[in-house]
């Protein structure tokens, strides 16, 4: 049956107060204007009403033969194989034996797994797991249908989980680019690399379009504007996907796509990751929905719900929307799956227990380590009755459906499959072309005196430690969650922005020098300074503010010291978002936006350096794909508009000095709880005895507690008197760091995050243990804590202290270190994060 693409019927758009006239939210719009809209419909906050929806139709063609399948399939599986399509476990925690066992209807690997235990496993390796596990997927020895799994992974700009592979630029450059046809030649190079390692399913692409880029993720989404979102969407699914009509994918070099976050992942207020957008039912249409109509129109087979809540309802249980709105309103006929554990944030659910995300119309329980759990209870409640076999069979009619258009019933294991092995086109030389091309065309240049396009023929200096780091040019979810923890040697084939910046000047005859701190041996004739943020993804990288962390400050100082020489200086500033920048600006000759361009460093040098005459090899053509900060807050106005960006051909007018302010009274995080040597601020840090009175507050060093057997004094870490040494004579002693406003840490422990902890220990303790404790809850591991010849970075799951009886969501101490026995150590930091040199194990 043939079906004609999706056209929009769309409701009467309606301008709110707390809005502009582009749609986009008025953060400087009063706090009533903005939250006014939320009962002017007069419904229940968090419903929707779908009339006021556009409509689609959704494209995909039903195939004869896969609905045939289908019903004999559900005719022939028990209630077991049903629940088990609907389960989704993440390779860390799951084995082939698992799947055979259980049916699962799909695995996944997160940013941190990977084959063997290792996510920085060789591509061979990944194939291997792939075949593995589809083979216990379509094991039919114990009398089973032996429907096979679907594997998903987050290649999210390119297959980055994949060392070799082609690393595009994040979607926040794409955005910059405005090139839809582009788009789809990333799609289509993503799809094919995909496929040599075996998976079938990307979840992308991310369809966020954020307002507040305080948010950590606002670098996976292209844009503030959702015109230009929407634009893109429907061109990346081609891409991915082939066109809607496109049956037996796996018959040729393609993969199925997701798009996410529904909804307004990239709307919550003040930008915090995972929150709740208080904005109004036609807001969350007119911006947040309408990326979801040219994916629909695509054909898009999956869409992913966000962790968010709008109007204080999360969307994994908001039946108004999964359902009302997205699946009847608006045609989708694909499947629907939760995101990583965010059933547990439903009202009245937990991770292992949540029959509301099903009945709000999730198809597939996205529940990497707690997928036994799921399993068990919902089979459970399917047995009594309380979920209705209707709505399994719906669910579980709906992924047969996408198995049946993939092709993956008649396809047989991965390794047979077209692309299947061919390594060579991961991070093939045609496909690194795509990836520099849309490096040139991301590109922003925001201002230039003169400076650019530098002549390949003189002496270059470049400066700034980002400078020859693909892994910081390539940003999060690169080879692992957060992109931490890899170096360069991690990028076979790739160009970090040095190396193509040297390449392209040598080979015009000229030299170049790297030097991080921009000394130099012989005078340059000019200097590109690399600076920015580093990788982050969710969690770690929302800000209270938008602002360099001050460690990342330092080559502003290298600018101002080789202008104040004379050096021309290109400032290039590596960020997944438009950030306060003013003193690079005022100090620099040049500045351009580079973004997070990826793998291909060399498309920088491809704009930056002209050509023997000293004309441009090629032009700027980016535009800002969001507002540019004045300050280090939006509400206080824009320095450069969304949409602006200069070429060689309109320079600018002349340059005029901006205000500076100090961003390190602005550097608070949520996420670091002790740092130079000190507490977060309204944190305290304690030395505690046995008895509940022996307790000092250590405010000033040296000092002394617990009657004499505890000296408290400085020692150095990354800057001078950073760390705080504790020696303990004798007996029981604790290190605390004391909140009175307990922390709520509940949605980090949802992840994989850690309670890092630095330390150097001169003389161990005779046993350690690492914990945390609520005003009702306590929760503590053991580990040995031997002496060390410098700091390392220890890290403990939170899941390890919320499975020991702490209340991750109200902890008022949420770090305790107890010793035991004669100790001498120092903290040097303790913060959350994944970047552990040593994880220690739950005991």
């Amino acid at each position: 049956m043939a079906v004609h693409a999706g056209k929009a019927i769309l409701a009467a758009s309606v301008l709110l107060a707390g809005c502009t006239a582009t749609g986009a939210i008025d953060r400087t719009a009063p706090a009533a204007a903005q939250q006014s809209a939320i009962t002017q419909t007069g419904a229940e906050p968090g419903v929707a009403n779908p009339e006021i929806w556009p409509s689609y139709q959704y494209p995909v063609p039903l195939q004869a033969d896969d609905e045939k399948r289908i019903a004999d399939l559900l005719s022939r599986m028990t209630i077991e194989e049903k629940v088990g399509q609907l389960v989704q476990a993440d390779l860390c925690c799951v084995t082939p034996d698992d799947v055979r066992e259980y049916n699962l209807g799909s695995i996944l690997v997160g940013g941190n797994s990977g084959p063997n235990g290792n996510d920085l496993s060789p591509a061979p390796d990944w194939l291997a797991a792939a075949d593995a596990f589809y083979l216990a997927s379509v094991d039919t020895s114990d009398g089973g249908t032996g429907i096979p799994l679907v594997w998903g992974t987050d290649a999210v700009h390119g297959h980055s989980n994949i060392i070799g592979a082609t690393i595009f630029p994040h979607n926040i450059g794409l955005g910059a680019m405005r090139d839809v046809d582009l788009i789809e030649k990333i799609g289509v190079v993503t799809a094919k690399e995909i496929r040599v390692t075996g998976q079938e399913w990307t979840f992308a692409p991310t369809v966020a379009v954020p307002q507040d880029f305080r948010w950590g993720r606002a670098y996976e989404g292209y844009s503030s504007d959702p015109d230009l979102v929407a634009s893109y969407v429907g061109a990346m699914v081609r891409g991915l996907q082939g066109p809607p009509n496109n049956d037996d994918l796996l018959a040729g070099p393609y993969v199925i796509a997701s798009t996410k976050h529904f909804l307004a992942d990239g709307g919550t207020d003040n930008g915090v990751d995972q929150g709740d957008s208080s904005i109004s039912e036609e807001e969350l249409r007119d911006i947040h929905g309408k990326p979801y109509g040219p994916a629909i129109a695509e054909g898009v087979s999956t869409v992913m719900i966000s962790f968010s809540s709008w109007q204080g309802k999360k969307m994994t249980g908001n039946k108004s929307l999964v359902t009302g709105v997205l699946k009847d309103r608006m045609d989708f006929g694909g499947f629907v799956v939760s995101d990583w554990n965010a059933h547990g944030q439903v009202a009245g659910c937990t991770n292992e227990s949540c029959p509301q995300a099903l009945m709000a119309g999730v198809d597939m329980y996205m529940a990497p380590d707690t997928w036994k759990p799921i399993y068990e209870d919902l089979l459970t409640r399917a047995r009594a009755g309380t979920i209705p076999m209707e709505r399994i069979d719906d669910a579980v009619t709906k992924i047969l459906r996408v198995k049946g258009r993939l092709g993956l019933f008649d396809a047989g294991k991965p390794s047979n499959r077209p692309l299947s092995g061919q390594y060579d086109l991961l991070g093939a030389p045609e496909h690194r072309a795509v990836a520099r091309e849309a490096v040139r065309k991301s590109l922003v240049l925001l201002k230039n005196e003169g400076v650019l396009p530098l002549a390949p023929g003189g002496r270059l200096l470049v400066a700034g430690d980002g400078a020859d780091d693909i892994a910081r040019q390539s940003g999060g979810w690169t080879l692992t969650w957060q992109g931490t923890g890899v170096d360069n040697s991690h990028f076979p084939g790739a160009t970090s922005i040095w190396n193509g910046l040297k390449q392209a000047v040598e080979s015009g005859g000229g030299s170049a020098q790297l030097s991080p701190d921009g000394s130099f041996d012989q005078r340059p004739d000019a200097a590109i300074v690399v600076f920015g943020e580093t990788p982050y993804a969710e969690f770690q990288g929302d800000r209270a503010s938008l602002a360099l962390d001050p460690e990342l400050t330092k080559p502003y100082e290298t600018m101002r010291k080789l202008k104040a020489q004379g050096i021309p200086v290109v400032a290039l500033m590596i960020t997944g978002r438009p950030l306060y920048a003013n003193p690079a600006l005022n100090a620099s000759d040049a500045f351009v936006v580079a973004w997070l361009p990826g793998s291909e460093g060399g498309g920088i040098a491809d704009v930056l350096v002209g050509d023997a005459g000293g004309t441009p090899r090629y032009d700027f053509t980016g535009k800002l794909p969001a507002d540019w900060p004045r300050t280090t807050l939006m509400s206080e106005g824009t320095l450069f508009d969304y949409g602006f960006g200069l070429s060689y051909a309109s320079s600018g007018p002349a340059w005029t000095e901006l205000p500076e302010i100090d961003t390190a009274a602005l550097a608070g995080d949520s996420r670091l709880w002790f740092s130079a040597g000190s507490p977060a601020a309204r944190w305290s840090l304690l030395v505690s005895g046995e008895t509940t009175g022996d307790q000092t507050r250590i405010t000033t060093v040296p000092a002394e507690a617990l009657g004499g057997r505890a000296r408290v004094t400085a020692e150095n870490f990354l800057v001078q008197e950073g760390a705080r040494r504790f020696a303990i004579t004798e007996g029981s002693a604790s290190v605390q760091l004391r909140n009175f406003e307990p922390v709520d840490i509940d949605r980090e422990t949802n992840a994989d995050i850690l309670l890092l902890v630095t330390a150097r220990v001169w003389d161990a303790p005779d046993s350690a243990r690492i914990g945390a404790i609520g005003p009702d809850s306590s929760g503590f591991s053991a580990f040995a804590l031997p002496e060390t010849a410098g700091f390392v970075r220890y890290g403990i799951p939170l899941k390890c202290l919320r499975s020991k009886g702490a209340d991750v969501t109200s902890l008022t101490q949420p770090f305790v270190l107890e010793t035991t026995g004669t100790a001498d150590y120092a903290i040097g930091e303790v913060r959350l994060g994944t970047d552990a040199e040593q994880v220690l194990p739950c005991s």
